[in-house]
Parts: structure tokens; sequence; C-alpha cells
């Protein structure tokens, strides 16, 4: 029996920022005739489409995408939210009988759609604040207190990831036990037999390709996009984002525009390493090599044997 025929299969790509996914998504989805559920935290968000590099409209006609544009930046949408809409979406497209491809490098979102979600206590953006002005204060003492506390969450953590840290001392101090120990407490995956293909690249060349990226998204707007948004009271999350805390610094004129866009390219490149370090941890991922390929189609062609032995 293959995954088409058991009713409730999901194909999944994943991958770094900047690997090539939503190239290769749309010739998936176009292959099998189905639909993108993007798993981006930040696609989520309605305005923020240069710095989150969505896909543009002629994409979207193309081919339907769920789960972008979601929310307004000003509005707080947490993983489980996320799940729970997204499990609606992927019910639609299996009652057309296709199969959905989810597509993104939000590590937690896919992480809690196959394994469950961590029963942890929701932000508390008081004790998140008091932990930050304590890293300020003294940089790096989160992560040596953490070590301490929860040294299986430390080893799973790049010490310059001072929001996951801050995550894990706050569970720790609301809950008394480290994070760590609350995944077998968790929410269970969803229901789905999950096919997941990851995108890999050789370092630099995927480097090259983020700094790439970032001087396009400033040629075509990303500082307009933040100026815009800007002027509204945005949730904790979005002013986080990748891209448009550099170009927030730059407004308020804490640092010039060059040194916004080469802390952009760096914060992405840290980021790119960090989701390395997380999908090469998941279970059951097919991992496809495009080095040296700039071509979607090239890739997808690496890619078509797998989907027609499993989706068809």
């Amino acid at each position: 029996m293959t995954l088409f025929e058991t009713n409730n299969a999901v194909v999944v790509l994943v991958g770094p920022t900047c690997v090539g996914k939503s190239g290769v998504a749309l010739l998936m989805a176009r292959h099998l005739n189905s639909e993108i559920v993007s798993a981006d935290s930040m696609q989520v968000y309605k305005g923020m489409d240069i710095g989150t590099a969505k896909p543009d409209a002629q994409e979207q006609r193309a081919v339907k995408h769920h789960m972008i544009d979601v929310v307004h930046p000003w509005e707080d949408y947490s993983t489980g939210i996320y799940i729970a809409d997204a499990a609606a979406v992927i019910d639609e497209i299996h009652k057309s009988g296709r199969v959905p491809i989810v597509v993104g490098g939000t590590g937690l979102y896919l992480r809690a759609m196959t394994k469950g979600l961590v029963a942890a206590p929701q932000a508390d953006w008081q004790l998140r604040d008091r932990l930050m002005t304590i890293e300020a204060k003294r940089p790096g003492w989160l992560f040596k207190y953490l070590k301490r506390v929860d040294p299986l969450s430390c080893n799973r953590v790049d010490p310059h990831d001072t929001r996951r840290i801050v995550r894990s001392m706050e569970v720790y101090v609301k809950c008394g036990s480290p994070i760590s120990e609350l995944h077998s407490s968790g929410t269970r995956p969803l229901p789905y037999s999950f096919l997941k293909i990851g995108l890999t690249r050789q370092r630099q060349e995927l480097y090259d390709r983020i700094e790439k990226r970032v001087d396009y998204m400033i040629k075509y707007g990303l500082v307009e996009e933040v100026k815009a948004l800007s002027q509204f009271e945005l949730a904790r999350t979005p002013l986080q984002a990748i891209g448009y805390k550099e170009v927030l610094a730059y407004l308020k004129g804490s640092v010039g525009l060059e040194a916004a866009i080469e802390n952009i390219k760096k914060a992405s490149k840290r980021y790119a390493k960090r989701q390395f370090t997380w999908f090469k941890t998941e279970d059951d991922i097919t991992w496809i090599d495009s080095s040296g390929l700039y071509d979607s189609q090239d890739i997808f062609e690496k890619i078509k044997p797998i989907l027609n032995k499993y989706c068809k």
C-alpha cells in the first residue's frame, strides 16, 4: 500500500533558510497536483512579505498556499494554534483526495506536527524581560546557569541563541523542572503518515545565497516594509524576526544601514546553522544534497523518484 492509498499521507520538505525549498515545493505540488502548507513561523504574519521571503502573487496563483497571512503582526500566534490551524487545512486537502505538501524551516512547527507539542507553560513576557535584562548585564550567564540545571537542553541550544535560552530558563523558573523533562508529557503527533524530505547544501554555498537574498530584500523594499510596520505596536515574536529586528535598530538610529545589513547576514547564517543542527536530530528524513544546483528543476529531478515511489 502506498502512502497515497492510506489517505492520510503528508509530504514534508524541510531545510535551512535559502537552501531552495520554495521553488522545489512548487514543482512538487504541480507533480502531485496538490497544495502547499507553509511551516514558517513568520510567514503567518500579514504585511511581513519581503523579510520572510513569502511566495509572490504569481507563485501563489500557480499553486494554492496555506498558512500564509493568517494573523496581523500585532496579534500573538503560538505553535499550538498553528498546529490546530494546519491540521484543519491538511484534513481539507485530504478530503479532495490529494497529498498535502508541508514546507518550511521552523523546526518547532514541524516537530510539533510529527512528534507532538511539549506541555510547557505559556509565555511570561515580564519574566522574559527580566531574564533579558540579566543577559544584557552579564552576557553568557543565562547559558552557564542553564547548563547547570538542564544540561540536556544545553546540548541542543546554540550559546548565542538567546531566545531559546531565555525560553528554557522561563520554563525552569515557572515549572521547577527543565524543559527537557517535559517532552514526555506533551501532545501527540498529528495522525498522518509523514514522508520527510530534507534539502541540504554545501555551507559556503548556502552562505553566499543568504548574502544575495539579503541584498535583494534591501533593494526591493525591506526597509520600507519595516518602516510601515513600525507604526503599529507589534507582538513580541515579529519584533524578533531576523531582518526586522536589525532594520528597526537602523530606523531608531542605533546603527547605520550598512551595519544593519551586515547584522542581518550574520544572524541569517547563524539561523541556518541552527536549522542544520535541529533537522539533523530528526528521524526518517531523506536528505537531498542540492550543492552546485541552482535550478529548482534540477533539484526536483532528484526528489521525483521518491515521490513516484511513495505517492502514486
